[in-house]
């Protein structure tokens, strides 16, 4: 009986959390795009304008995330980064082992997908952190710099998994080396750590208007083009097996217990361990596919693609953050 109450209380603030959180300006941005895509409507973000929003949110995130950081010691750092390291590592190997042994998927179709769920959906991090924000709950800095280390051994252990072998020192290896590590998101990601870091409470005071101010307005934009964004590459995937879907909702959960687990080795608080929930529960739509194209050409991109744009994006914002923050607060609050 206990338990039953505990489990409907529990349900009521899910509830309560995501009523709140599909109401603010950035979810209902995000479905103003949905609903345009949906009805074909020509309203379209400029490629260029849509490029220049991400990265200001990169960077801004990233700065944020070093000022945030200047203050903390090195070894919850290097900790931070040993964790992160091992959730991209592992989580390609479950979504693998799932792909082949339930969804029935080719090696490579498989691998390349799983690249996609050991990685992070740097959109997803962002809207998460605004989220937080909204909630008043603050989180610790150096997950920024855990979102960098994750966006790379993913993509490393989805070309194990699915046997591709290069010639050492070939160039199509350096060629894919410079791909994953000097991807623009992951530089600007880094290097806004770092000057936040190095510039602390004073560079930020200089900047706080362009980092913070406009920081809202922006995401709201950026999160209208993902709208229709996702809808028109859904529709795109004609052949898309409808079962696929089903993985597409299942994977963020388990990369979130994945994300959970993380936080208590590191000892984050509320915020940190949501945040770390949530990169383990995202998949990769910008990086990744770049890499996987370069890398793996026989893999049909519109699966990996479409899961983690049109399924697992959507899933995350709108019903994955409350639920994720809901179990931080009840694992990690006390």
């Amino acid at each position: 009986m206990a338990a039953a109450m505990a489990l409907s209380a529990a349900m009521t603030e899910i509830l309560n959390i995501a009523a709140g959180n599909l109401l603010s300006p950035m979810i209902l941005a995000f479905a103003l795009g949905v609903a345009a895509a949906l009805l074909r409507s020509d309203l379209e973000i400029p490629e260029g304008a849509a490029k220049a929003l991400a990265i200001y949110l990169m960077f801004a995130i990233g700065f944020k995330g070093g000022v945030a950081m200047h203050s903390a010691s090195g070894l919850a750092l290097l900790w931070a980064v040993v964790v992160a390291f091992g959730l991209s590592a592992l989580l390609p190997l479950l979504a693998f082992g799932l792909l082949r042994g339930v969804w029935r998927q080719n090696r490579t179709d498989a691998a390349a997908i799983a690249a996609h769920y050991g990685s992070i959906s740097i959109v997803t991090f962002v809207t998460a952190t605004e989220f937080l924000r909204s909630q008043g709950i603050a989180y610790e800095g150096y997950l920024v710099a855990m979102t960098a280390v994750m966006e790379t051994p993913a993509i490393l252990v989805g070309l194990l998994l699915a046997g591709r072998q290069m010639q050492p020192g070939s160039s199509e290896r350096g060629t894919l080396l410079r791909e994953v590590l000097v991807n623009g998101s992951v530089v600007l990601l880094v290097g806004g750590f770092a000057i936040g870091w190095i510039t602390g409470d004073a560079g930020l005071a200089k900047i706080r208007p362009f980092v913070s101010d406009l920081f809202n307005g922006a995401l709201c934009i950026f999160l209208l083009d993902m709208g229709l964004v996702a809808v028109r590459q859904g529709r795109t995937a004609r052949r898309f097996p409808r079962a696929l879907i089903l993985f597409g909702l299942v994977m963020p959960l388990l990369g979130a217990v994945f994300g959970f687990g993380g936080a208590a080795l590191l000892g984050l608080g509320t915020g940190g361990a949501m945040l770390l929930a949530v990169l383990a529960a995202s998949a990769s739509y910008i990086a990744v596919p770049a890499a996987m194209r370069l890398a793996l050409p026989a893999a049909n991109p519109s699966l990996s693609v479409t899961l983690a744009l049109a399924i697992t994006f959507p899933f995350n914002v709108a019903i994955g953050l409350p639920l994720y923050l809901v179990v931080a607060q009840r694992l990690f609050g006390g």
